[in-house]
């Protein structure tokens, strides 16, 4: 453990009690990436609201099918072309909609979508993601037709509810930011017939100026004011095999991922939860706040986390 704190110092610059004052970071966060709606594409900004389920508007409205259950790329590869936007400034802190305040929502053959985001909405039911189940809102006809067109079957978009509905989930794994590096991007890419850009693994946080793989002994990450633990590998499903700009799936880059970065690669003799199912590890989870801070902070925006500056 001694030998990994050392080695994780002298990967990001400095932060042990033997490193030079005033040592400057090797890493720098070079990317933030939120995405609005559930395995559709996601928009690169500067700066995002930080709170205690992730990013403000990340993974707050969800295309669901007919029994109310989300559609992800692993079924849908389709979803990588729907593009979403969102007014600059709703990633301003405390930044409220106003009236004419709407998600915009673009596909290929499709007109565009305008969804208000100050409107008032119905509640659906049975509406399920993974583990979790419960009620949101429903954005109502239009964006149900859209999407209805769009699949060629009954979906419909709705929004968490993050006022009353809370997932159940392990407190240590509550809040979600996938963090990937660039270095471990580039090393993977050195193995590849064709490279592939970061947005195959869909990270919050992307971070340059680190050795590759680097974020596997991560445990402790302080962008601007913010602490970040990190507390787990990234497991990658299906999705990363989906060419993120023309909707097609594929083998890679898990074929080759699997012939060194499975969790019996990494960490030979540890169980799998889920047995009979073979990851591939690429990025870590991330959680903001320690524990106290998690339990008070309610959901409500707490700080920013901001693009281009020091990661240590």
């Amino acid at each position: 453990m001694e030998k990994a704190a050392s080695f994780l110092s002298s990967l990001l610059g400095g932060g042990g009690e033997g490193s030079a004052a005033g040592a400057e970071p090797a890493a720098t966060v070079a990317s933030i990436l939120v995405y609005p709606i559930k395995s559709c594409r996601g928009v690169s900004v500067p700066q995002a609201p930080v709170t205690s389920f992730g990013f403000r508007w990340d993974q707050q409205w969800l295309v669901v099918n007919a029994k109310g259950r989300a559609c992800t790329q692993r079924v849908e590869p389709k979803m990588a072309l729907v593009e979403v936007e969102l007014p600059p400034e709703a990633f301003d802190e405390d930044w409220q909609p106003t009236p004419g305040s709407c998600l915009v929502i673009r596909a290929p053959g499709m007109d565009t979508l305008k969804v208000p985001l100050a409107a008032e909405r119905g509640t659906v039911d049975d509406v399920s993601v993974w583990e979790w189940s419960g009620s949101a809102y429903d954005e109502a006809a239009e964006a149900a037709e859209w999407f209805s067109t769009y699949f060629g079957k009954p979906t419909r978009l709705v929004r968490f509810k993050e006022e009353s509905e809370i997932r159940p989930t392990n407190p240590d794994y509550a809040q979600g930011y996938k963090i990937a590096s660039q270095g471990s991007l580039d090393a993977l890419n050195e193995l590849l017939k064709e490279p592939l850009p970061i947005n195959r693994f869909r990270p919050n946080i992307l971070v340059d100026g680190c050795h590759p793989y680097a974020e596997d002994l991560w445990k402790t990450l302080k962008i601007n004011k913010l602490t970040f633990d990190g507390v787990k590998l990234c497991d990658r499903c299906k999705v990363p095999t989906v060419n993120q700009e023309d909707g097609t799936l594929g083998t890679e880059p898990t074929e080759t991922m699997l012939t060194f970065r499975s969790g019996e690669k990494i960490r030979p003799g540890h169980k799998n939860k889920q047995k009979g199912i073979l990851w591939a590890k690429f990025g870590v989870q991330g959680i903001c706040l320690s524990k106290g801070q998690r339990e008070n902070c309610q959901g409500r925006r707490s700080s920013l986390c901001s693009a281009d500056i020091p990661f240590f």
